[in-house]
């Protein structure tokens, strides 16, 4: 494998002949999201719980050995196989650093990481690193396994430090690494200022991530002068215009792209969502505009269509993604789906819903969507929890009658703050008794749920991205 390199606004190996990064992302695994992974909440909350729950040693080995199952060397040949060029590994900080003790390193963290890029050196499949929770949190999601719904990373120099320190770290680790397409230093920043937060998502603070922006670059490049250095954009990765034009070499631009056609409900195509609409979608995109401004690379780190509404619609999603990758190979976008493996909501692999695991998570599940605390799951029909919250921010806006506060700004903040945060972490509790009890070759045997062998291979989403991986080998 070769050291990837940018030039003249392509990602080229060694002989200067462009390489297309192909793929897909490892959401769920060292950075685990509730509706990947089938449990309600935060990551590091119900790491707590189950500690709290199940005693700290049986917590430890139930959270060891899902890593293990999630992403082995059977995954990482399945996704070459299949052909493609590339995988986004997401990474939550706390496997590297423990909050008590900032600023030193866990090898265990760097351990499991080293493992899975040398088993896509071994299988030629390029490997992208993904901070995709950072200290302090990057917005206010749970991807950034945030518990609090603050971004405090961009108010606070102190947790900026530990993500410089942290990333100086990891390049002195993986310099020189040929499998390491590149370093994507931040999932989704979303900088607005809290009070932009609380209506809505915020303007970004163009001087303060831009500037942000610069020092990881140069802090990189002291350190490994060689891989490719990925930004996304602000506003989860889909603010460009206020970005300073490319000021280094080697860098990579990411957008995440998704669209309404991709989620529905409805048929696709229509006379109003089509390819023309994708491609008009497409070039409306601050992320496009940027790349065709600036002649740099963009790589499409996120997009995907789910398929856990209803069934009869499968059919639509996929041509809708179809259709959407097709206009990223038209315009030359590299691109990778989210996400890889799940409990059978978007994911190209998924879990048996006859598996152990998901028999007995199966309360819980249903439980989470009639309470709408998983937060991505909004596009799923709605329900008497959803309705209520629908009603206080209308009651909300209509009692304040100021033009700023918007109901859609007003059920984002509640459905995150009382849903997602509140009754998420409420149900992990119960989510946590489920595994109560049980020795470790019983949660061995459980969670042996997540291995590639005992997985199934999504057929329509498979057949969609071998179509477009396959004709360009």
């Amino acid at each position: 494998m070769d050291l990837l390199q940018v030039r003249n606004g392509k990602i080229v190996n060694k002989q200067g002949q462009e390489v297309r990064l192909r793929g897909t992302c490892v959401g769920g695994w060292m950075n685990m999201e509730n509706f990947i992974n089938g449990y309600p909440g935060s990551e590091h909350a119900l790491r707590a719980t189950m500690a709290a729950t199940i005693g700290e040693s049986k917590a430890h080995f139930f959270f060891e050995r899902l890593l293990d199952y999630f992403l082995s060397e059977d995954d990482i040949a399945f996704m070459k196989a299949q052909g493609a060029t590339v995988v986004r590994l997401s990474v939550n900080y706390r496997h590297f650093e423990n909050d008590a003790r900032p600023f030193k390193y866990l090898e265990s963290g760097f351990a499991r990481l080293e493992q899975a890029v040398g088993w896509c050196a071994k299988h030629g499949l390029y490997a992208i690193i993904d901070m995709h929770a950072v200290q302090g949190n990057q917005n206010t999601d749970w991807h950034s396994d945030n518990a609090t719904r603050h971004a405090l990373f961009w108010q606070h120099p102190h947790f900026q430090e530990r993500w410089v320190a942290l990333w100086e770290v990891l390049a002195e680790r993986f310099k020189g690494n040929a499998a390491v397409a590149g370093y994507n230093v931040m999932n989704e920043p979303a900088s607005g200022n809290p009070r932009g937060r609380l209506i809505g998502m915020g303007e970004p603070q163009w001087d303060l991530i831009n500037a942000l922006n610069r020092r990881i670059v140069n802090a990189i490049r002291a350190v490994d002068p060689d891989h490719i250095i990925i930004l996304e954009g602000d506003n989860y990765s889909s603010r460009f215009a206020g970005f300073d034009a490319p000021f280094a070499d080697n860098l990579l631009y990411s957008s995440h792209n998704y669209t309404r056609p991709g989620f529905g409900p409805g048929p696709y195509p229509t006379a109003e969502f089509n390819r023309a609409w994708q491609e008009a979608n497409l070039l409306a995109h601050e992320g496009t505009q940027f790349m065709q401004k600036y002649n740099v690379p963009l790589w499409a780190g996120e997009f995907g269509s789910p398929y856990n509404g209803s069934a009869a619609e499968v059919p639509d999603r996929m041509r809708a993604l179809d259709d959407q990758i097709s206009v990223f190979e038209q315009y030359g976008i590299h691109w990778t789906t989210w996400t890889y493996k799940d409990v059978g909501v978007m994911g190209w692999v998924y879990l048996n819903p006859e598996s152990e695991y998901m028999q007995r998570v199966k309360h819980s599940l249903e439980t989470k969507i009639l309470l709408n605390s998983d937060f991505w799951m909004g596009w799923l029909p709605s329900t008497p929890a959803k309705e209520i919250v629908h009603t206080l921010a209308h009651e909300i806006v209509e009692t304040v009658g100021d033009e700023d506060i918007t109901v859609s700004g007003i059920e984002r903040y509640l459905t995150q703050a009382t849903m997602a945060t509140y009754i998420g972490a409420l149900l992990q509790i119960p989510y946590a008794k489920l595994f109560k009890g049980l020795s470790e070759a019983e949660l061995d045997r459980i969670l042996q749920s997540f291995a590639f062998k005992n997985c199934i291979v999504h057929p329509e989403l498979d057949a969609v991205m071998t179509k477009h991986m396959r004709t360009q080998e």
